[in-house]
């Protein structure tokens, strides 16, 4: 039997309460909902964290306290911070978030940390120091052009050989893009056997999407951050509701769900204890 990862994204960088009356905003409110998605069958958190105007930030306090209550409230679910730039940070903002926060998980967006592929020493030196302090990173990619740059910067040693996790986006953050499962051929012209790779998908096809991905080998992050709907066009109460929609499909179709334990070792996610060791040793 085969078995995927679920990843959660229940706000995102972009939408608000106007978008949706039960998207959270606050770190009470991501919390809530990421322990609801837990129990749906969602073993990762994607989260963001907002200013007091609702806006993305990418704030170290906010993310030590949203990490503090989910490591209170949902000790099970591995939280990834992003490290999303939403055209208001820049690389070394971005990286400097991640290296103050120290978090289990993080991602990067390998064309916005390159500033389009133009610069890859501040790259190759936090790539690095990830691997140095435990960091497990996942890198964004957004079309088969930026995953031939991710695997040449492999070869380079730019990218370390340990980073394997990859999420391909189908499509872009534009007003009503609706993302389709071929969307992801592309990307899978290239083998990505060695990878633990993801998609997220915009728009009511985000299922399909995910199944379709899941079905090659994959693995899926769904949530209101990229689709606000279910399969059935309605409008769904809340991303966890998305997330047992996606695992009530998998199990009709005999894919098993993985669960916290199995996902911490299958991404080889170090433990809050290896990083402190390692942060111990610097």
């Amino acid at each position: 039997m085969s078995t995927a990862i679920i990843m959660a994204a229940p706000n995102g960088a972009r939408k608000t309460g106007r978008d949706h009356p039960n998207l959270p905003v606050s770190i009470e409110a991501t919390a809530t909902e990421a322990a609801a998605c837990h129990a749906a069958g969602a073993s990762i958190l994607h989260a963001h964290v907002r200013g007091q105007q609702d806006e993305h930030v990418l704030d170290a306090g906010l993310y030590r306290e949203l990490l503090d209550e989910m490591a209170r409230r949902v000790p099970g679910m591995l939280v990834q911070i992003t490290s999303e730039a939403v055209g208001r940070y820049a690389p070394a903002e971005q990286v400097a978030v991640v290296k103050a926060v120290r978090p289990r998980m993080a991602s990067m967006c390998l064309r916005e940390i390159t500033a389009m592929f133009t610069e890859t020493d501040r790259a190759r030196d936090f790539f690095a120091w990830c691997d140095d302090h435990a960091v497990h990173l996942q890198h964004i990619l957004f079309s088969a052009d930026e995953l031939r740059h991710f695997l040449a910067y492999r070869e380079r040693g730019i990218v370390p050989e340990s980073q394997r996790c990859l999420m391909l986006v189908l499509g872009r953050y534009s007003a009503n893009q609706e993302s389709d499962p071929a969307d992801l051929d592309p990307f899978l012209r290239h083998d990505l056997g060695e990878f633990d790779w993801f998609t997220c998908a915009f728009g009511k096809r985000e299922q399909d999407c995910a199944l379709y991905a899941i079905e090659r080998g994959g693995n899926a992050r769904v949530g209101f951050e990229n689709n606000l709907y279910l399969p059935d066009g309605s409008r769904a109460h809340s991303s966890a509701a998305l997330v047992a929609s996606l695992v009530e499909r998998l199990r009709e179709q005999g894919i098993a769900i993985a669960d916290g334990d199995s996902v911490r070792q299958r991404l080889g996610v170090r433990s809050a204890q290896a990083s402190s060791a390692v942060e111990n040793t610097q």
